[in-house]
């Protein structure tokens, strides 16, 4: 039993009539295009749908499915406390993906769920979803699966939809996907999140996506692409598109809506049957794998002995020596080096030292390396499985000087460090997504907890980046 149909759609709590009170008639189309996919999810009458949702419980390197019998949830939140569901979950079918999940290796399961509430992106294409059961005069009796996103690669996600095909074919479960997601949340200067230039790029580029069906592309987006965007689907729909790997698909756009500062789009995915030729997940991986060879070939002084310390430390938990044969500019100078690691394109681990704390920019690198993948607070430690994926750069500091006004930076040449009290943040030049000054400034304020009422500090600095 294959996965009998998916939908991406968007979840604007404005769509329902008793939170938008008249004004969800400027999203018309969108809600037209809602009740046609709510209606063929009830015509098909589906055992399960699975939702996938960007604001159920969210970790960095794991993927987490509610666990329990079900679970309730309202609108209230938005003022519409008598807008709710309630829904028994599958719980035989997440057990499954959760035993292929294991066996895989991919993180994925039902642990850490202080709120057991169901999310609006949840609520909101389930609420459709029972209105169209109740139109036609049927019980929604259907069960539920609610999964969250990650801040694994995109590739994991597509995997654990592949994980999900599978799980659902063991048990033969008449199951529909919904990937509950919005588009750019910056279409518009007047709009609620104002205007980002990859907002309309990225809106253009995704609905292409799903009127040709060629899923593959999802793994291809770039991370700051997808950041200045300020989705919040794009993983839910990765998940979907992995779930009918290795299967043909008719797919439909029904609608795209922009009116708000926000993109909502609504398509459909009908399998047709078994067809190699769609094996994108595979293919992807060949493809990441040729360039990580090539970029490795391509590696520095500065690089490989980020490689090599990390690597001892995760095979043998030592730190490495200096090895012999390295530059005299690594062994006669010092200064603060950031090590960053990256798996397709995510962010997998970054520490540093703004000034020298070791003999030389040689130790400095190889300390750092090992804290990138062992202390970085925001992920757990770097495993061995995943050795193999890393990308490596290495940012050399500069001296730092201190600045009277953030016109004298430039987020593509300088870093930045803003200090308030004992509360110091830095961030990096150059970085993917970084637009501008004022978001420069605002993360490293972000990073060290240093409020945006609260009077800073400026101090740059200049880097050398190896790859």
């Amino acid at each position: 039993m294959s996965i009998l149909a998916g939908y991406m759609v968007p979840h604007p709590p404005m769509i329902l009539p008793e939170i938008g009170r008249g004004e969800e008639k400027t999203i018309q189309k969108t809600i037209d295009s809602y009740r046609a996919v709510a209606a063929e999810i009830a015509e098909l009458e589906p055992e399960t749908i699975i939702v996938t949702t960007p604001h159920s419980v969210m970790y960095s390197d794991y993927f987490h499915i509610s666990p329990g019998k079900g679970a309730y949830g309202d609108m209230s939140r938005f003022g519409a406390r008598g807008v709710s569901v309630n829904v028994a979950y599958d719980r035989d079918l997440i057990r499954e993906i959760c035993d292929l999940a294991e066996k895989s290796g991919l993180r994925a399961g039902t642990l850490g769920e202080r709120n057991k509430e169901l999310d609006h992106a949840v609520l909101i294409p389930l609420c459709f979803v029972e209105k169209a059961y109740r139109d036609r005069g049927k019980r929604p009796d259907f069960k539920v699966i609610r999964i969250g996103l990650s801040g694994q690669s995109l590739l994991d996600h597509y995997a654990l939809g592949i994980l999900i095909q599978q799980a659902v074919s063991a048990l033969a479960r008449k199951t529909v996907f919904i990937a509950s997601g919005d588009l750019s949340h910056y279409l518009k200067e007047d709009g609620p999140y104002g205007f980002h230039r990859e907002g309309p790029v990225y809106d253009a580029r995704i609905m292409k996506t799903m009127e040709t069906g060629n899923f593959g592309e999802l793994l291809e987006y770039e991370p700051a692409l997808l950041s200045g965007a300020g989705e919040c689907g794009h993983r839910s729909f990765t998940i979907m598109a992995g779930a009918f790997d290795m299967t043909g698909v008719e797919t439909r756009v029904y609608s795209y809506e922009s009116v708000t500062g926000v993109g909502y789009g609504v398509c459909s995915v009908h399998p047709t049957g078994y067809d190699a030729g769609r094996g994108f997940g595979e293919r992807y991986v060949e493809k990441y794998d040729r360039r990580l060879a090539e970029r490795k070939d391509q590696e520095d002084e500065y690089v490989r002995l980020a490689r090599l310390s990390l690597e001892t430390f995760v095979r043998e938990q030592r730190i490495t020596g200096l090895p012999d044969g390295l530059p005299e500019e690594m062994t006669q100078r010092r200064a603060g080096a950031f090590v960053s690691l990256h798996i397709d394109g995510n962010l997998r681990g970054c520490i540093g030292t703004v000034g020298p704390t070791r003999e030389n920019v040689a130790e400095e690198i190889i300390h750092n390396a090992v804290s990138a993948a062992s202390r970085d607070p925001r992920f757990s430690p770097v495993t061995e499985a995943e050795l193999p994926f890393l990308e490596y750069s290495v940012d050399v500091l500069g001296e730092t000087e201190k600045i009277r006004s953030p016109e004298e930076l430039d987020v593509k040449r300088y870093g930045v460090i803003v200090t308030c009290g004992g509360r110091q943040g830095l961030l990096l030049p150059n970085l993917d997504g970084v637009r501008d000054v004022e978001q420069q400034i605002s993360i490293a304020r972000q990073k060290a907890g240093i409020r945006p009422d609260e009077e800073i500090e400026l101090e740059r600095f200049e880097v050398v980046r190896h790859y």
